[in-house]
């Protein structure tokens, strides 16, 4: 099995790196990621410049690993260009979660979202991140438990994994769609010109059975998703509205 790895983090990002470790159990690895942090990057894709890889300026064991000036999903879709035969794409070890809402502008499910419109299967992995670096070696096994799992399930093509800094276990979940609220921080610089960041904060609690609720009960949180927003039931809806009008 051909894997590609990847992350929006970074190709110094220690979650990669963790990452490749693991995968490297079942199969051919090599790693493409950004050459700098792109987080929150969503599925943007460079088409105003040419792409470019060089080696890694850091090791990765014996895995062969690029370094790309470009977003998550052009690293998928360079690498998998320039390695053909790619069978699986793995994002990730993020830095930081993706649960819920944050799905939509997350650069780290970006990357597997684009080897699934490549179509090919793509696997991304969060965990929280606080003062200190997560212990991957403490969430090495469960990383590998979600592989062996989900390799298996060859009708999977998307996979959102998430995994608290110490768990419990493994559990199936959906996406949650609670609202969050959309902060701006101010701040200044240096110079004292004025500067503002972008947070969220979820504004209800999370239901039983989704990603959150498994995250914050201490369990790996694995979410199948797919690339159809069709909103079925309103369509289904409006289609049958359209009907009457039309009789």
């Amino acid at each position: 099995m051909r894997i590609l790895v990847t992350n929006d983090d970074g190709i110094y990002s220690p979650g990669i790196a963790a990452l490749a470790k693991v995968a490297t159990q079942f199969g051919e690895v090599r790693v493409v990621a950004p050459d700098v942090e792109q987080s929150s990057m969503g599925h943007a894709i460079t088409a105003t410049r040419p792409l470019s890889y060089k080696k890694s300026p850091i090791k990765f064991e014996g895995i062969d690993a690029y370094r790309v000036n470009g977003t998550p999903a052009d690293c998928v879709a360079l690498g998998t260009h320039l390695w053909t035969k790619t069978d699986l794409v793995l994002s990730g070890i993020n830095l930081g979660l993706n649960l819920g809402n944050s799905m939509w502008h997350s650069g780290t499910l970006a990357a597997a979202k684009q080897a699934a419109l490549l179509g090919m299967r793509g696997i991304a992995f969060s965990t929280p991140v606080g003062k200190e670096e997560p212990d991957f070696d403490k969430l090495a096994p469960f990383v590998e438990e979600s592989l062996r799992l989900l390799i298996d399930m060859k009708d999977l093509c998307l996979v959102n994994v998430n995994l608290p800094q110490e768990p419990a276990g493994i559990r199936w979940t959906r996406q949650s769609v609670r609202m969050y609220d959309g902060k701006i921080v101010p701040g200044m610089d240096p110079m004292g010109r004025k500067h503002y960041w972008f947070t969220v904060t979820p504004l209800e609690p999370a239901e039983e059975g989704t990603d959150r609720w498994a995250v914050e009960n201490g369990f790996v949180s694995i979410t199948p998703l797919r690339l159809d927003l069709t909103n079925e039931e309103e369509l289904k809806k409006t289609q049958q509205n359209q009907s009457y009008a039309n009789t």
